[in-house]
């Protein structure tokens, strides 16, 4: 059974309404609010996972039909799924990629 991700609130500003807190994922936690790199097809330009974790990165986010039309399914699939295709242990986010098909 996969585990929910949750979200934590840790502080309400009175004055703005902005927020902070941890979302929990199987993969970690997130502090939010966070920068997150883009890596939309399953790498930041430039960097490895290694220099990416050194700027202290939490989450990527990734683009699905990116993905999906370049290495494609099965090669992600045979790596043994995205975060190892990836080489990222840490949550991902991924976009569907509505705009990039629609556009």
């Amino acid at each position: 059974m996969k585990q929910a991700i949750t979200y934590e609130l840790l502080h309400e500003d009175k004055n703005s309404g902005a927020r902070r807190g941890v979302v929990h994922t199987p993969h970690g936690d997130i502090q939010t609010p966070v920068f997150m790199p883009v890596g939309t097809q399953a790498t930041v330009k430039s960097m490895t996972p290694e220099e990416v974790k050194g700027l202290g990165a939490q989450i990527i986010l990734s683009n699905t039909y990116h993905l999906y039309l370049r290495p494609g399914e099965k090669i992600v699939k045979e790596a043994g799924g995205l975060h190892k295709f990836m080489n990222w242990d840490k949550p991902i986010l991924t976009d569907c990629g509505g705009f990039q098909v629609f556009s």
